[in-house]
């Protein structure tokens, strides 16, 4: 078959005219097809979705820290010393002992002389949580 001229609409693999089928102008007077400079959108989309990545790793990191903190926290008071089982909701304190050995008590700091390290309160699920005072 012998190529159409340009301005003609034909699709060679239906082997009809189809210009009436097509989304955008195709005789002579259709308004031109102008590429648009795409590099501002291109920009703000880049730092948009830049920005929202950098917030959602900054959240997972801080996430990540303090879990990290909490697990910290959980040896610190499962390695220390005590002879009683902790009931849950009450807060307890970790001092150092002699030694340098670490041990969990009743006593408040207050109410004796021991070399206070921090408060601990038992959580539902057995996890020990810092207590802020």
């Amino acid at each position: 078959m012998a190529k159409k001229p340009d301005n003609i609409v034909f699709n060679t693999e239906t082997n009809s005219y189809d210009a009436r089928l097509k989304e955008y102008g195709t005789n002579l007077g259709a308004p031109a097809i102008k590429i648009e400079n795409l590099g501002p959108w291109k920009t703000r989309g880049i730092k948009s979705v830049n920005d929202s990545i950098a917030a959602e790793f900054e959240e997972l990191r801080n996430k990540y820290l303090a879990l990290q903190e909490r697990y910290e926290y959980n040896q610190l008071v499962y390695s220390a010393e005590y002879n009683f089982k902790p009931i849950v909701g009450k807060t307890y304190y970790l001092y150092k002992g002699k030694g340098g050995s670490q041990f969990l008590s009743i006593l408040k700091p207050n109410e004796c002389s021991f070399d206070f390290i921090s408060s601990f309160r038992l959580s539902s699920e057995l996890v020990w949580e810092k207590v802020v005072e």
